[in-house]
Formats: C-alpha cells, structure tokens, sequence
C-alpha cells in the first residue's frame, strides 16, 4: 500500500487530488454536535494543500436514498473543514455535475473543495458493478490522483471507496496509514495481557469478532445491551432488558468454546435497572435500582452494569498490556447510566498498556462524557470498519488501496 508520503516526495502541486474522507458527523440540524472525524482527515488534507496541490474532498452523510436531501448535505462539514483549515473551503452543491466540475476546474494550487454527499447518487452504493464503475469514472474526471482517507468506509463496496482507487494512481492518507498500524497492532505479536470490552446493543453485531477473539485475547468483557443475552443463556432472569433470543444457542457455544480455549470471559455481576427506558432529551432524573446480575425482576430493564461490575471490569484491565474497547456498557447519554461507560473508559486510561477505543459509539461517548482524547492509546474513527478487521475480514477499501 503506497502512502501520502510517497505522493508528497514526487510532487503534488498543480495536480488535483481526489481525497475520499469520512466526513459522516453527527448533525443537530446543520449544528456539527461531534467534528472529530473532520479533525481526523485534517492532516492529510493539509499536507497536499501546502505541497500545493488542488484539493477535492468527499464524503457521504448518513443514509440518503440516493437522491439529494438537504438533511443530509455536506455544507456544515465544509464550513467546518474551513474553519479548522483557517482557510476558504469552496462547496460543490453536486457531486458529478455543473457544479462539482466547476468549483474544480476553479481551484487554484493550495486550494480545497468538498463535493456535495456522494450518496446523492444512486452509484455510490450500488449493487451493480457497472452502475458503480460508471459513477465513478464520473468521480475520476474530477482528479488526477486518489488519497483513500476514510477509514470509517473501507469496508463497503462502494464506487468512491472500492472502484475509483482502480481507476487512479492511488495512495493512502495519513488516517488510513495511522488505523491499519494500529489494528496490526490488535491482530500481529500481540502484547499480553490482550483485554477486550465489548458493549452495546445487539450481541449478533459483536458474534463474529467474539468469534476471531476467542483465539486471541485472554480476556473478553462483556457489557451494554449486548451482556443480557449471555446473563440470560446463564439461565438467568433478565426482565425486559434487551434480549436476542435466537442467539442463545451461539452465546452458549462461545461460552464453552472461551472456557476450553482458558479466555477468561467476564459477565457483569451486577447491573442498573428500571422499569422504563430514561428520556434522553430532558435528561430527567430515572431513578434506576442496582440489582445482582442474577436477580433481575421480571418487570425490569437493565440498562447499565452497576458499581461491583465497575470494579470488576477495572481489575481486569489494571494489567492489560493491550487493550480494545468497542461499544458502551450502558445508556451513556443519559448521566443516570453512564456510570458504566464512565468506569471502562477511565480503566483504559488507567491500563499501562496500548489502549484501542474502536470508533462508533465508544468514541462518542469518550467525547461527550469529557475525556481527554490524548489519554488513549487511539480512538478509531470507524467502528465497524474496525470489528471487520478484527473479524479477519478483506475490506474493500483497503484492498482497492493495495493492488
């Protein structure tokens, strides 16, 4: 995989570069509530503009249905790219047409541009190949060079992330270079003790990087939504809490798999429960009750691990020389919850070892409950990029990246 470095060492300036970032923030309207994905791409699109070069960056937001939406235009994120830039950013209300093949042929050496959101087009996430390989020799018309930069996207199939790196001389940006080392990190001579937490919803999310783990890491802590479904193929009561039964039968098997592989698998011994979910918008007061693991009331919902699992789950990462955490342990937007979330994340400051918080929700809730970012070993930008990985997947973009 040839990197930016490379690029930079044989020159840039003049030349448009097509830089495929992952600029997907979450909105409040067209209020930017989380800009860490922008800051995230920042340095490879500052390299190329002092080196000279004329700047496309795109994106897609969200889930249009491949027809422009203005709920899901990327303007707020090219402002926003702008204002960290300290410079004018212009902004293509098209991805393909008048006005992306405008404001590029209008850019001068140094200058940046974002398209508007690719998924405006049907192409982009097509099923077809050939629907796909024709938007993106659109897209390639546009540049001269490719910079693949949007981890959080490399593993879909989609035209600017797997075909139109085929169709370019193309390269790997500095946060894609930065993710891959790190995963390497997480996957090749691992350092020992390798403690993984896994929160979040739905435990079918997580089962195939359970699977993968289950030969690799000497711990597994399992929290979030996702912990009810083990408590319950425990034998245990679970309530109302959060429940996949049709994967009972798999969670058993990991259980006994984790017991005979010597992978210590740890379950929450205690959690937070009430008999209604809390509001997240007025952050009202919910009032939760701790309860043991084991002894959930049938007209309760979990929906935190509780102080004795906290302490627990700190032990156990006290020692970690490596460690991956993905998914929160509870309700983290709401202060009565977030307790949980709150005791994992300061464990892996804590930890003396290399620490991976693997994007998605973990990182939001790193951000929001307002921890310093630089007390991580890496946060990723890409959740499910990530957990693909680990699972020993082939990511689409990456392979496009390195043919």
């Amino acid at each position: 995989m040839k990197t930016i470095d490379e690029l930079l060492a044989d020159g840039v300036a003049g030349k448009r570069v097509f830089v495929r970032a992952d600029l997907n923030v979450p909105l409040d309207g067209t209020t930017i509530t989380d800009d860490g994905r922008i800051r995230a791409v920042l340095p490879t699109v500052k390299a190329l503009a002092e080196a000279g070069a004329r700047v496309v960056v795109a994106s897609h937001l969200g889930r249009p249905k491949g027809a422009p939406d203005p709920a899901f235009s990327l303007a707020p994120a090219a402002a926003r790219l702008g204002e960290l830039l300290g410079a004018d950013v212009a902004f293509a209300t098209d991805t393909v047409g008048e006005s992306a093949q405008g404001v590029v042929a209008g850019l001068a050496d140094g200058q940046v541009a974002v398209i508007e959101n690719l998924r405006f087009n049907a192409g982009e996430t097509a099923k077809d190949d050939a629907e796909r390989a024709a938007f993106a020799d659109q897209l390639a018309a546009l540049a001269d060079v490719y910079v693949g930069d949007g981890f959080g996207a490399v593993h879909r199939k989609h035209a600017s992330v797997f075909d139109l790196p085929k169709k370019l001389p193309h390269y790997a940006g500095y946060l894609i270079a930065t993710e891959v080392g790190v995963l390497k990190k997480l996957t090749e001579d691992v350092q020992r003790p390798y403690v993984v937490a896994l929160g979040g919803a739905k435990v079918s999310d997580k089962l195939a990087v359970i699977d993968q783990l289950l030969g690799k890491a000497d711990r597994l802590l399992i929290g979030g939504g996702m912990a009810y479904t083990f408590l319950k193929a425990k034998g245990h009561e679970v309530g109302i809490s959060l429940l996949q039964e049709d994967q009972i039968p798999a969670v058993k098997e990991y259980m006994e798999r984790a017991e005979k592989n010597g992978v210590e698998l740890v379950l929450p011994v205690d959690v937070l429960v009430s008999s209604e979910f809390p509001d997240l918008k007025t952050k009202a007061p919910a009032n939760p009750t701790t309860v043991a693991a084991d002894a959930i009331p049938a007209d309760k919902e979990g929906l935190d691990i509780g102080p004795e699992t906290r302490k627990l789950y700190a032990s156990k990462l006290a020692d970690a020389a490596t460690v991956f955490w993905n998914g929160p342990m509870g309700v983290f937007e709401h202060p009565d919850y977030a307790e949980g979330t709150k005791a994992v994340a300061q464990a892996l400051i804590d930890a003396p070892g290399f620490t991976v918080v693997g994007g998605g929700d973990s990182a939001a809730a790193v951000r929001t409950l307002g921890f310093d970012e630089n007390a991580f070993g890496h946060i990723s930008t890409g959740g499910g990029a990530s957990l693909e990985y680990l699972e020993g997947k082939t990511l689409p973009g990456l392979a496009a990246l390195e043919d």
